[in-house]
């Protein structure tokens, strides 16, 4: 029987999915609004455009798929940590989670009884949980984040591809900022939902670093075409 994710697995997974349509919005709006910058040939624009969503692709589940995996190893190292201090130091790790009992107001007593309750339950699920925040086992899989970063790149991809080819060229590079911003401003928001984040900075800073990003882009594109 498949195992199914937990909530934060799917939080993760999805959060690799946002920030997979972010980069790729980001990314390709940078290439084909710099390559506008200097020339009005549409297909020059949109092979170079078609280039950075291929290569973005690649590298956002490659990237993807290293990170998590090297979150997932540094879990295993912890875990492993705590069943040896557990082991030959279980006082010690039992004074830690008693302790921070005492220093959250609980009185001593109940303090004692409810870390020994956790101890007793199941010590290495506790240590870990308390002294380093993630559940033993809740491992977020780096094939599912790769493949939704993979996916979700070409889809945020799409967005300024569409809007830098099929536009009149009088009006199209200023019609792809303006679509990017509002793009980026929904893919902050959303982000900042799922890492319960300030949502009305996320929302700003991705805004500016992706008007910081084309502005750049169409300013050099225009010097080395002129």
């Amino acid at each position: 029987m498949k195992k199914q994710l937990t909530l934060a697995q799917r939080v993760n997974v999805l959060r690799a999915a946002v920030m997979g349509a972010n980069d790729g919005i980001l990314s390709v709006a940078g290439i084909v609004i710099g390559v506008a910058g200097a020339t009005t040939d549409s297909y020059a624009i949109f092979i170079s455009g078609m280039s950075g969503l291929l290569a973005g692709t690649v590298s956002m589940a490659m990237g993807e798929y290293v990170s998590v995996n090297t979150q997932k190893d540094s879990q295993k190292k912890a875990i492993a940590t705590e069943k040896a201090m557990l082991k030959s130091h279980y006082d010690d790790e039992f004074s830690y989670i008693e302790q921070k009992y005492l220093d959250q107001g609980i009185e001593p007593e109940l303090a004692t009884k409810a870390t020994s309750e956790m101890m007793s339950r199941d010590s290495l699920v506790t240590m870990v949980r308390e002294r380093y925040g993630f559940e033993v086992g809740q491992y977020t899989s780096p094939y599912a984040a790769a493949i939704a970063s993979m996916i979700s790149f070409p889809i945020g991809s799409i967005l300024p591809m569409l809007a830098i080819t099929l536009l009149p060229s009088q009006i199209r590079v200023m019609a792809t900022f303006i679509a990017v911003v509002l793009a980026l401003c929904l893919t902050g928001f959303v982000a900042a939902t799922l890492g319960n984040a300030n949502r009305g900075r996320a929302v700003i800073r991705n805004m500016v670093s992706g008007v910081l990003t084309m502005v750049v882009t169409f300013i050099i594109g225009s010097l080395i075409g002129h």
